[in-house]
């Protein structure tokens, strides 16, 4: 006799229907090797956003973000943003809700956005660097980690 499957108690959806739902959440988010690869090749097309305090900025963050925390996301503010680039926000990880605000608030001003997983926590658990201070730094390709999924290609 084979055990019930707590699993297979709801029957997954037909592929079709899976694929769109993954590619849905694929233009929603992105991880951390992605954003890393993508950094450090130079993609222009990208402005990675720490939506943190400017305190916790300075303290660590993604090498090549930019420090915009979200309680200064003023639509104001927002009007000077490229609207030709795709940003992607972070803060510290799963606890933490500043970059689903900050990407709330730069959708509804109409920029294109996508949101880290994992924030700044998977990034380093990743084993990924941190750049420390004021200024955004960058990330070389020799600094890159191997968390084990990337692609290459």
């Amino acid at each position: 006799m084979t055990a019930p499957s707590l699993v297979l108690d709801t029957p997954p959806v037909a592929p079709d229907l899976m694929a769109v739902a993954m590619a849905e959440k694929l233009a929603r988010y992105s991880d951390a090797w992605d954003l890393a690869v993508d950094l450090a090749s130079g993609v222009e097309a990208l402005v990675v956003i720490d939506t943190r305090a400017p305190e916790r900025y300075a303290a660590g963050h993604i090498p090549g973000a930019l420090s915009l925390p979200h309680v200064e996301m003023t639509p104001a503010r927002l009007t000077a943003l490229s609207k030709d680039r795709v940003y992607v926000c972070y803060c510290d990880g799963i606890g933490c809700n500043g970059s689903t605000r900050g990407a709330f608030k730069l959708a509804s001003a109409g920029l294109r956005v996508k949101e880290l997983l994992g924030g700044l926590d998977f990034w380093k658990r990743d084993g990924h660097p941190v750049a420390t201070g004021a200024a955004p730094g960058a990330l070389r390709a020799e600094e890159l980690a191997d968390c084990g999924c990337g692609e290459t290609s």
